[in-house]
């Protein structure tokens, strides 16, 4: 059964730090493009940044770019997101995503996890 798993969200405080996981089971993520996505209430999801999976480049929206830093362990199966000072408007649902092509566009990206909260107040 293919399953990704998205951990590490929370509550945390303006300037703090969160590092989300995505694990994936049933399939090897060393041939895919992971993908992160936000959707803040109210508002459509948007894509924030992606690894591709052969020569590992990243891409970050403006928004994050400096702040948030994309990685993965293929041995492990899983990606992450390390995301640094943290701001409210970071507050939002994140998903991590699955795809072939190395893209920020949602519909290129083929599984998904069920969404971890991050929350930034103080």
């Amino acid at each position: 059964q293919v399953q990704l798993v998205e951990s590490g969200g929370g509550l945390v405080q303006p300037g703090g730090s969160l590092r989300l996981s995505c694990a994936a089971s049933g399939f090897s993520l060393a041939n895919h493009v992971i993908g992160w996505f936000r959707q803040a209430p109210g508002k459509e999801r948007e894509g924030i940044s992606f690894i591709n999976n052969g020569d590992h480049h990243t891409y970050y929206v403006d928004s994050v770019k400096g702040r948030f830093s994309i990685s993965r362990d293929n041995a492990k199966n899983t990606g992450y997101l390390q995301m640094d000072n943290l701001e409210p408007d970071d507050t939002a649902v994140y998903y991590c995503a699955t795809g072939p092509v190395a893209t920020i566009l949602s519909a290129y990206y083929r599984y998904w996890g069920q969404g971890t909260q991050v929350t930034v107040a103080p």
